[in-house]
C-alpha cells in the first residue's frame, strides 16, 4: 500500500511534526515514497524541453526538496535525541539510500545544465539578487558535488558520500555507546569528599535506578564534569580522567568501538574526494563555501592568534602550577589534576567557587532571563506552546511580534543515556513562501545537555551551562528571525559556514552583564538575586585562565585544517593509519599548547565536530566567528557610552537590538556574511575587541579583509545543525 499522510505522520507536512505518533516503522515506507516522488519530478524536469524558469524549474525542484528534507530531518533528529536500537536500526536502514539519492542529485548533469542554462538566459538577469545568489550556490554546489565529473567516475564518487555518511553515523554511535558503557561507582560517602550535593544526589539516583547501593557516576558532562572539579579523592579524578580521554578508542573495553579505523577511512575518503574535484586537499574543497579565502589565509589567523594568546597561556599555567605544588601538594600537576586545581585557584584568587554561583542559576529563572534579553532586544513575545513531543521533558514555545506568528522552537536541555552528547541547533522547517504565496513559518530545536532536576528542586545551571544555552539560542534566533522567504537562504540555510557562529557568540556576551544576571538569578533555596559583591567576583575572574583556553580552541582549529591539508602520508592513498593522526596532534600541540596530556589519551576518537558533525576544516570557525562576534557586541557597547548621563542606558539597546536584527539576523544567507557585518558595523571587521574581551589589549590589532565572500547552501544533500 501506498504511503500517505493518512497512514504516516511522517508525510503529514500540515503542521507540526507528529512525534507523538511517528514510529521506527514509518521511517522506510514515508521516505521511500518521497524519494520516489522527487526522482520522479527530476527525471521529469530533465527531459523537459521548454527553456528553464524560475516558476517552472526553480519552484517545484525547492518544494519537493523541501518535503524530504523536512521529513529525514525529523528521522536524524530522533536519531540524535533519542538513540535506541530502534531508531537507530530506522535511521541506519535508510541513510545509504538517503545518501545515495543526495550523491545522484549533486551529479545530475542534465539538471546542472538547466542551472547554467538558467544563469546564462535573459530571465537570470531580471531577477532579484537573492533569487540569482540561490542559482550561484547551487552551480557552485553542483560542481563540488561532482556533476562535472566523468560519468565513469561518477559511481566512484557517489560511493565516498554514501560511506562517509555512514561513518559519520557509526562514529556518533561508538561515542555515545563508549560513553554510556563506563560508570564509577562509589561506595564508601568519606569517596565523595569535595563533590557538590546536588552531584551526589544526581549520582545516588542513577545508582537507586540501576538497583544498586552507593553512588553512580558516569562520564555524561553533568556527571563528569563535576568529579573533575571538586573531587578530592585524586585516584578517583584520575580514573574518571582516563574513561573520558580514552572513550571510543582502541582502549575501549569494548573493542568494536574503536573510532580510529573510522577516523582514518573518513580522511582517505576525503583526500580521495579533493583529488576527483581537481583540489590539493579537502581543506580546499571545504573552504570555498566559506568566507575565509584560503587554507592558508586561516591558518594565518589561527597562528597569529596563538602568537598574541600564548604568553599569557604560559603565565597561567605557571601560576596553577606553583600553586598546586605549594598549596595542594600535587607534584607533579597531572592532567586529571588540572580542573580540580583550577578550581581551588580560582577559589582562592576571587574567593568564589562555579558551585556557589551555581545556586543562583535555577532553570526555571534561567529561562524567564534569556526570554527576557530575547524580549527587550527585538520587541518579541516568547510564551508557551503546545506541539506533540519526543520526550516529556520536551517544551515547546512560540515567538511573535505584534501578534503575528514569527517562528516555533522545541527546548530540551536535559541528558538522557539515549541522547547524544554535546548542545546543538537544527532546523526543524525553514520559512519560504511557496509558488502559492503560502508563508510557512520557521520551526527549531534548541538541544543541551545540563543536569535534571533532582530531590524534587529545579536543575540548577553553571555559568557556562548558561553560556552553552544563550549560545544555541542565539543559533536558534539566527534561524527564526529570517525575513527571508526563499528557502535555499532564509535562517541559517546559505550562511557561510565559518559565519554562522557570529549570531550564537553574540548571545553569550549578555550573560556577564549586571543588569541581565540581576534580573535572571534567584537563589536555589532561598530567592534571593545574584549579590552584586559575587558578580564583581566573577567579572575579575572572567579571562581566569584565558590564554589556557584560547590555545586549547586553537590547538584544536589547527589540528583540523591540518589533518585535512594533505599534512599526513596517508592522504596519498589508503587510510591513514590513525598514529599518523596522534603524531600531527602532537605536532600541534608542540608548536601552541601549554598543557600536553598522556601519550594514551584519544582525543580525534571523540572529536565529533570534524568527524560526525559540518566542521570538518572548518573548527577555525569558531575563532573567525568571535572576531564577528565580539566587534559586533562592541556596537551595543558603543550605544551604551552614547547614552551617557542618561538614567537608564543599558546594553539591551533595542535601537541597536533591531538594526542587529534587520542587517544580520534577518538576512540569513540572502547575501555574503562580510556584506551584512559591514551594514551592521559601517565598517569591516576588526579583531580588537575579541582580545579586549580575553584581556589581552587589542589597541594595534589588523582587521581582516575577506577577500573571498563564501557561501554555505547544500540543497543537494540533507543539511546539519550549528553547534
Amino acid at each position: 500500500m501506498t504511503a500517505t499522510a493518512d497512514t504516516n505522520p511522517l508525510l503529514d507536512f500540515a503542521a507540526l511534526p507528529r512525534f507523538s505518533d511517528i514510529r521506527p516503522e514509518h521511517v522506510a515506507p514515508a521516505i521511500r515514497s518521497l524519494l520516489a516522488e522527487y526522482g520522479d519530478l527530476i527525471e521529469r524536469l530533465s527531459a523537459d524541453p521548454a527553456p528553464p524558469s524560475w516558476e517552472g524549474f526553480i519552484a517545484p525542484m525547492t518544494a519537493a526538496g523541501e518535503r524530504l528534507g523536512r521529513a529525514w530531518g525529523i528521522v536524524g533528529h530522533l536519531h540524535a535525541v533519542q538513540d535506541i536500537p530502534p531508531w537507530r536500526e530506522a535511521y541506519n536502514a535508510m541513510l545509504p539510500e538517503v545518501s545515495g539519492f543526495y550523491a545522484e542529485l549533486g551529479q545530475n548533469l542534465a539538471l546542472f545544465r538547466k542551472y547554467k542554462a538558467f544563469a546564462a538566459s535573459p530571465d537570470y538577469a531580471a531577477l532579484n539578487p537573492v533569487r540569482r545568489r540561490i542559482i550561484d550556490n547551487e552551480i557552485r554546489d553542483f560542481r563540488l558535488s561532482g556533476a562535472e565529473l566523468p560519468e565513469t567516475l561518477k559511481p566512484r564518487f557517489k560511493a565516498i558520500q554514501e560511506e562517509l555518511s555512514q561513518l559519520a553515523a557509526k562514529f556518533s554511535e561508538n561515542l555515545l555507546d563508549a560513553t554510556n558503557a563506563h560508570a564509577e561507582w562509589v561506595e564508601d560517602e568519606a569517596g565523595l569528599s569535595g563533590i557538590p550535593g546536588d552531584a551526589r544526589e544526581a549520582a545516588r539516583a542513577a545508582a537507586e535506578k540501576a538497583g544498586r547501593p552507593g553512588w553512580k557516576f558516569t562520564l555524561h558532562m553533568p556527571s563528569w564534569l563535576p568529579v573533575m572539579q571538586y573531587a578530592d579523592d585524586r585516584a578517583l579524578r584520575a580514573r574518571m580522567y582516563r574513561a573520558h580521554a580514552t572513550r571510543a578508542s582502541e582502549f575501549s573495553a569494548d573493542g568494536g568501538l574503536d573510532n580510529g579505523p573510522l577516523i582514518g577511512r573518513i580522511l582517505a575518503l576525503r583526500a580521495e574526494e579533493a583529488a576527483m574535484l581537481g583540489y590539493r586537499n579537502y581543506a580546499e574543497v571545504s573552504l570555498v563555501p566559506k568566507m575565509a579565502a584560503s587554507p592558508a589565509q586561516a591558518l594565518a589567523f589561527l597562528r597569529e592568534l596563538a602568537a598574541k594568546a600564548r604568553p599569557f597561556a604560559e603565565r597561567d599555567l605557571a601560576e596553577l602550577t606553583a600553586f598546586a605544588r605549594e598549596e595542594l601538594g600535587l607534584t607533579p600537576l597531572e592532567p586529571w589534576d588540572v580542573a580540580y586545581a583550577s578550581e581551588k585557584l580560582r577559589e582562592r584568587r576571587y574567593a568564589y567557587s562555579d558551585q556557589e554561583v551555581k545556586q543562583y542559576f535555577p532553570e526555571p529563572r534561567v529561562l524567564d532571563g534569556l526570554f527576557n534579553v530575547i524580549r527587550r532586544l527585538y520587541g518579541v513575545d516568547i510564551a508557551p506552546d503546545e506541539a506533540p513531543l519526543w520526550d516529556a521533558d520536551t517544551r515547546f514555545f512560540r515567538i511573535a511580534k505584534d501578534g503575528a506568528l514569527i517562528g516555533q522552537f522545541y527546548l530540551d536541555l536535559h541528558a538522557r543515556d539515549s541522547k547524544r552528547g554535546g548542545a546543538w541547533m537544527d532546523s526543524a522547517r525553514s520559512r519560504w513562501r511557496d509558488a502559492d504565496g503560502w508563508l510557512t513559518t520557521p520551526l527549531a530545536y534548541l538541544v543541551c545537555n545540563f543536569p535534571a532536576p533532582v530531590a524534587g528542586k529545579p536543575a540548577t545551571f553553571t555559568h557556562d551551562d548558561v553560556l552553552t544555552l544563550f549560545h544555541e539560542a542565539g543559533h536558534g534566533l539566527h534561524h527564526l528571525l529570517t525575513r527571508v522567504d526563499e528557502l535555499a537562504v532564509s535562517g541559517i540555510n546559505g550562511v557561510e559556514w565559518d559565519a554562522v557562529e557570529l549570531p550564537s557568540q553574540f548571545m553569550e556576551n549578555f550573560c556577564w552583564e549586571w543588569d541581565v544576571l540581576a534580573a535572571m538569578t534567584a537563589h536555589v533555596d532561598t530567592g534571593e538575586p545574584l549579590p552584586r559583591a559575587l558578580y564583581d567576583k566573577m567579572i575579575a575572574a572572567r579571562n581566569f585562565q584565558g590564554g589556557m583556553q584560547m590555545v586549547r580552541q586553537i590547538e584544536f582549529s589547527l589540528f583540523d585544517l591540518l589533518l585535512h591539508s594533505g599534512s599526513l602520508p596517508g592522504d596519498a592513498g589508503g587510510d591513514v593509519p590513525i598514529g599518523d593522526v596522534l603524531a600531527l596532534l602532537d605536532e600541534v600541540r608542540r608548536e601552541v599548547a601549554v598543557l600536553f596530556p598522556p601519550q594514551w589519551h584519544r582525543f580525534p576518537h571523540a572529536f565529533s565536530h570534524i568527524f560526525a558533525g559540518g566542521y570538518a576544516a572548518g573548527y577555525y570557525s569558531y575563532k573567525w566567528a568571535e572576531v564577528l562576534s565580539a566587534d559586533a557586541f562592541a556596537a551595543f557597547e558603543e550605544a551604551v557610552d552614547g547614552q551617557a548621563g542618561e538614567s537608564h542606558g543599558s546594553l539591551l539597546d533595542r535601537v541597536t537590538g533591531e538594526r542587529f536584527w534587520r542587517e544580520i539576523l534577518a538576512t540569513g544567507g540572502s547575501r555574503p556574511a562580510l556584506e551584512s557585518f559591514v551594514a551592521f558595523r559601517g565598517r569591516e571587521p576588526s579583531v580588537d575587541a575579541l582580545l579586549r574581551h580575553n584581556g589581552m589589549g587589542g589597541t594595534h590589532a589588523k582587521q581582516y579583509k575577506n577577500e573571498h565572500p563564501g557561501r554555505h547552501a547544500d540543497c543537494h544533500r540533507p543539511g546539519g545543525g550549528a553547534g
